[in-house]
């Protein structure tokens, strides 16, 4: 493959990647698209077998997954094993980066929240004086955004929130449950909007880069694709300073190999992607690569039970359905202890309740989870994390993978700031649940550890100052101009949002950008 020169090579197949082969491919571009993993076959890669017939019943193989909170003996072959390809931290910063290596990525499980960030995140520095702006705005990308949304069917109702922009919507007019509007009316007491979430719909409940987007370039002729393969390094000419050369290893051989580019598309990953350039020692001028890591906090909200739901008298047009508390925080005035903000899910169960909720055991238990299922309602938070510059990743060079290739040491935590949210998020909670008649039966204003969200971002942020960034504002290389990244590490801060629309809004403005760069003989 050392002879082929191919006119863009595409590293990684999720969201980001797969948007960018669509964009390139339709353009009459041709693309060759590398991914670590094999193509999912739910067919023949899935087999039932009841719990028993399972070497650990079900639950974690130990040691092979302990920061996947969401493995089990079930789904463990979904996820990448942390033995064979391990990360490093201080042990007093844990760090739980959930990685999936399958044809697709992790598109393939994107829960399918779907918002646009606003400009309190994009130009966050100018309403609050903290960190930087971004070098675009959200008018920059609403175009893009209206776009994807229409790709993903993204199902909304139009709020008029400018901390909650409105986009290109399937109109979702369901009706509220009892329950919820009992809680919408707590909230406009308060001054709290509550609002219907925004999520897609995709196609046949599925929206990911495999149905969505890579059909699409495989239909134009011009995407191949090689599943399988590890990449290990990139490389530049010498004279001209651009990436010319990309080096892989076949995952289950070994066999070493590599391709040359004309242009080079790194969407592997906010960590993976910068983890590759890290160790190709390139596009690192500024010096910032690897730093201001940022993802988004996970854990604390309430969990809650309506009076009227329980003893089996829940009903469909009493019990169910889900909400959202977009950010509403340090918007029009300031709040005591922390900037930014956060969000909270909302959502109403018939289902039965968790016996975690209840201080009782025995027959007492029994008898209130009889009494209280169907009952429930709860909040979680999605918090944003400021950018430090010292929450950075770097890479370690006393551990490898299973293919030799040099490991990520990764070191965050969360500060007051973050802290302080989840307890404001908390305590605003069981304040609304309380106001709608509710019963609060368990609190958590502990976060999970940072990447939890599997929202992590940043560390090749975007700028117009190639001293202060490691991309411009087309997610291009200040350095390296064939070079472009189109996944989450182009972040310049994270908002309280599901970052995937804003990922492929992003990583389809640069296709454009590059498609046209290619065309003008620029790149």
């Amino acid at each position: 493959m050392a002879e082929e020169i191919v006119d863009v090579l595409i590293i990684g197949s999720g969201h980001s990647g797969g948007m960018a082969a669509k964009v390139l491919t339709e353009k009459g571009i041709s693309c060759l698209m590398l991914n670590a993993g094999p193509i999912a076959d739910a067919r023949k890669d899935t087999e039932l077998k009841p719990a028993y017939a399972l070497p650990f019943r079900g639950f974690k193989q130990p040691g092979q997954l302990p920061h996947v909170f969401q493995a089990n003996e079930f789904n463990a072959n979904t996820w990448v094993d942390e033995q064979e390809v391990p990360y490093t931290y201080d042990p007093q910063k844990p760090y739980n980066w959930v990685r999936v290596r399958l044809f697709g990525g992790r598109s393939l499980f994107w829960s399918r929240q779907s918002f646009r960030l606003s400009d309190y995140e994009f130009k966050g520095k100018s309403h609050d004086g903290f960190g930087d702006d971004w070098p675009i705005s959200l008018a920059d990308l609403a175009p893009y955004y209206s776009r994807v949304e229409g790709i993903f069917r993204v199902r909304g109702r139009a709020e008029n929130l400018p901390q909650y922009p409105d986009g290109n919507f399937v109109p979702d007019d369901s009706p509220w449950t009892g329950c919820m509007q009992r809680f919408i009316a707590a909230g406009k007491q308060a001054g709290i909007p509550v609002c219907k979430a925004r999520s897609s719909i995709g196609v046949d409940g599925l929206a990911s880069s495999v149905n969505l987007l890579l059909p699409d370039a495989f239909a134009t002729g011009k995407l191949k694709a090689i599943p399988n393969v590890v990449v290990r390094e990139l490389s530049a000419d010498k004279n001209t300073g651009l990436v010319n050369e990309v080096h892989f290893v076949d995952r289950l051989s070994r066999r070493e190999m590599s391709v040359r580019a004309r242009v080079v598309v790194l969407a592997a990953g906010t960590l993976e992607s910068t983890r590759l350039l890290l160790n190709s020692k390139l596009a690192n001028s500024s010096g910032v690569m690897g730093h201001y890591l940022i993802d988004q906090v996970y854990g604390p909200g309430i969990v809650c039970s309506v009076p009227e739901a329980r003893d089996g008298k829940s009903t469909p047009e009493l019990m169910g359905g889900n909400a959202l508390i977009p950010r509403f925080r340090n918007i029009d005035s300031k709040a005591r202890n922390f900037i930014r903000g956060y969000a909270l899910n909302i959502s109403s169960s018939t289902r039965p309740m968790d016996p975690r909720n209840f201080a009782a055991y025995g027959e007492d238990l029994q008898k209130k989870l009889d009494s209280y299922s169907g009952s429930g309602f709860s909040t979680s938070i999605m918090a944003e994390v400021l950018a430090h510059y010292e929450h950075q990743v770097s890479i370690d060079k006393n551990v490898v993978d299973a293919w030799g290739i040099p490991a990520l040491h990764i070191d965050t935590k969360y500060t007051d700031n973050e802290f302080n949210m989840a307890r404001d998020a908390v305590d605003t909670s069981i304040a609304l649940a309380e106001a709608a008649g509710f019963e609060v039966l368990s609190k958590n204003y502990d976060p999970n550890p940072p990447g939890y969200s599997i929202h992590e971002l940043g560390t090749c942020r975007m700028g117009e100052d190639p001293k202060t960034s490691v991309l411009n504002k087309w997610s291009q290389s200040h350095d390296i101009k064939n070079l472009f990244v189109v996944d989450g590490s182009s972040f310049v801060s994270s908002g309280w949002q599901n970052p995937t629309m804003t990922i492929v809004a992003l990583a389809m403005r640069a296709s454009e950008y590059l498609a046209d760069q290619m065309r003008q003989g620029n790149v």
